[in-house]
């Protein structure tokens, strides 16, 4: 998943004095979108393309339910998919985490020691702050106590969340997966105000794209 614009991926909360909308972030600082997101995201979009097929919504339809499952699922209707975080790559992560733990040892054994790198410092470089106001339409004047801010990650980042199936997909399965990829579109707080615009491929297990190969199985079947 790739931003293609600042993107807010919200917590609910905030940090007093600093921001009002906190994005999600891990211990380190790297940002992050929960798995349970994406996957909801993933099937409201398989499901707004299945309502407006036609006969062959039906079949689709199962297919549908067999991936991300039913509400109230019992034993037997349960998802056959399970989606990861979406993560910035993890050599990166890697690397990092590495780094911060070699300073949190020196400033631990060294006193006087300063840490040249922090997990806000982590966080700061891959987000930014934005600001937005309500105004007044007769005066023409902000709204008192209607500033808020929020923390946005940089547009240009690419995410990626695992796909772990119980049994092998079946080939309805990838193809309406394949949809619901090229369909996200907006993700995270804030996306119908211009956030959160982003491009989403499936690629196997040798990172090759197969998006539109699934996809063509599911212009085929509609």
């Amino acid at each position: 998943m790739r931003l293609l614009s600042d993107t807010t991926f919200g917590r609910g909360d905030g940090v007093a004095g600093l921001v009002d909308q906190e994005v999600e972030h891990d211990v380190n600082g790297f940002p992050y979108l929960r798995g349970r997101t994406l996957k909801g995201l993933l099937s409201e979009e398989c499901d707004n393309v299945i309502s407006v097929l036609g006969e062959s919504s039906s079949r689709w339809q199962v297919t549908a339910e067999n991936l991300f499952g039913v509400s109230g699922s019992t034993l037997g209707t349960t998802s056959k998919m399970h989606v990861s975080d979406a993560y910035l790559p993890g050599k990166l992560r890697e690397a990092v985490g590495l780094q911060l733990k070699q300073e949190e040892y020196r400033e631990r054994n060294n006193s006087g020691y300063v840490k040249k790198l922090t997990e806000f410092d982590v966080l700061s470089s891959l987000t930014t702050i934005r600001r937005q106001t309500a105004i007044d339409t007769v005066s023409g004047v902000p709204v008192k106590t209607s500033l808020r801010t929020s923390r946005v990650i940089v547009r240009d980042l690419c995410f990626t969340a695992e796909l772990f199936f119980e049994d092998k997909p079946t080939q309805d399965m990838l193809a309406l997966l394949a949809l619901g990829a090229l369909a996200l579109r907006r993700v995270g707080s804030g996306r119908n105000r211009g956030r959160g615009f982003v491009c989403c491929t499936l690629h196997n297990f040798q990172g090759v794209d197969v998006t539109q190969k699934h996809f063509r199985d599911f212009e085929q079947g509609v």
